[in-house]
């Protein structure tokens, strides 16, 4: 039988107790979220590898970019989507229902992004993501012109990439261990 109270199938508890500043970093995100991420509390076995993960983690998904916030979010979803990605669907499903304030655009999203109400300049960012998912190899500077053509600049590309990339290894390893979605995700921004 799997202990739920653990946020995978592994068991693999949290340090305890958890550092300084480890511990700081969980009360900031009770204060924002109202919780901690169970992605956060999966990696808090090994406080290292946790700050590994949210080093690249907050440089990708907060850190100043042509991308806004929404979009890198749109694509962890989409990402997610093929991926089949439970956790990451319901969490950052959530964030596309807050961030946008629209419950439709995030669902859409979640089940394929094909349907959802996107502009030129978003469903190519998400074409990318898609492709660069299913069938990266195949990835030709056709490609990268296209998200040229409708705005992106090199530096946006690599952003994009960068998402993408990052979303389809935490994937697999949230799939891997059967990662547990917080079920305040569930009925947040609806």
């Amino acid at each position: 039988m799997t202990d739920t109270s653990l946020p995978t199938a592994l068991n693999l508890p949290m340090v305890n107790p958890l550092p300084e500043e480890t511990q700081k970093y969980f009360d900031i995100c009770t204060q924002k979220l109202g919780m901690i991420p169970n992605v956060l509390k999966a990696y808090a076995f090994d406080v290292e590898k946790l700050n590994a993960f949210t080093a690249m983690y907050n440089d990708l998904m907060l850190a100043p970019s042509g991308l806004s916030k929404l979009e890198r979010e749109m694509i962890a979803v989409v990402v997610s989507s093929i991926n089949k990605c439970f956790y990451c669907l319901v969490a950052h499903g959530q964030a596309v229902r807050q961030l946008s304030g629209d419950p439709a655009l995030g669902e859409a999203l979640v089940m394929n992004y094909r349907v959802a109400p996107l502009d030129d300049r978003q469903r190519a960012m998400l074409d990318f993501a898609a492709l660069m998912t299913s069938a990266s190899a195949t990835i030709e500077e056709t490609h990268r012109q296209a998200l040229r053509d409708v705005g992106f600049s090199d530096r946006d590309i690599w952003d994009i990439a960068n998402v993408a990339g990052f979303f389809n290894m935490t994937n697999r390893v949230a799939s891997a261990t059967a990662m547990r979605p917080n079920e305040e995700y569930h009925a947040q921004n609806r």
